[in-house]
């Protein structure tokens, strides 16, 4: 008896896809599930990682450009008040505030650099959400896919259980199907969350070492700005 289980165990499929097949409903949802989330994250992750790689590469030709000796005015004219790099808008947010505040007369309006320092800190938010924006869906990700596929995990062998009582004998056979399906949910869940939160805690530096660089522009913008005022 024990024989003819093994041999009936051995003739059971248990690739990956054969343990899907095999699951129940419940236990199907959740594997699908898992695998949309792994390739939601995979797919933000990639994103992020090229967005990122081009926002320091602009920062870099930005920083050069500013620091090459050309005039400021010029430099705004030549970007537009709307430029395409994140570097970039952010000066153009001081610079043209700067622009601004000038009268008829080539004289300054009163708080000229606290409203260039607001104008380029808005910008900056701007354009930290906008670096920041889908991480917290890798987060939800990272933190929910191990849950989901325990959930997984004890539907699945709450069924291998019923399985057995409805057989009437713990054989290989009947056990093991039930087993594997819901060790496949729980290695699809931290197959979806440890990529998840591996690439967000990376992310999340990423995007604050991007946005200090803005900040730092902005204070050198701004002592540059005061060195003109008071001379």
């Amino acid at each position: 008896m024990e024989t003819e289980a093994l041999a009936l165990a051995q003739e059971m499929d248990f690739s990956m896809w054969g343990l899907f097949a095999r699951a129940t409903l419940t236990v199907k949802l959740v594997m699908v599930v898992l695998v949309l989330a792994s390739f939601w994250a995979w797919a933000i992750i990639i994103q992020k990682l090229i967005a990122y790689r081009a926002a320091r590469a602009e920062a870099r030709r930005f920083d050069a450009a500013f620091w090459s000796g050309e005039p400021l005015d010029e430099l705004y004219a030549a970007l537009g008040p709307d430029p395409a790099g994140r570097a970039e808008r952010v000066f153009a947010a001081g610079m043209g505030e700067w622009q601004r505040s000038h009268t008829g007369d080539g004289g300054l309006i009163a708080g000229v650099q606290s409203r260039i320092e607001r104008s380029m800190d808005v910008a900056i938010a701007r354009e930290s959400e906008e670096l920041q924006k889908g991480l917290p869906l890798l987060a939800t990700v990272g933190s929910t896919s191990p849950f989901i596929g325990l959930f997984g995990t004890v539907w699945g062998i709450m069924h291998a259980f019923i399985q057995i009582a409805e057989a009437g004998n713990t054989n290989l056979a009947v056990v093991a199907p039930g087993i594997a399906e819901a060790l496949l949910a729980t290695g699809l869940g931290l197959l979806a969350a440890i990529p998840a939160v591996i690439f967000y805690n990376k992310l999340s530096a990423d995007a604050d070492r991007i946005v200090a660089g803005y900040e730092a522009f902005t204070d050198e913008f701004a002592t540059i700005l005061s060195r003109q005022l008071d001379g």
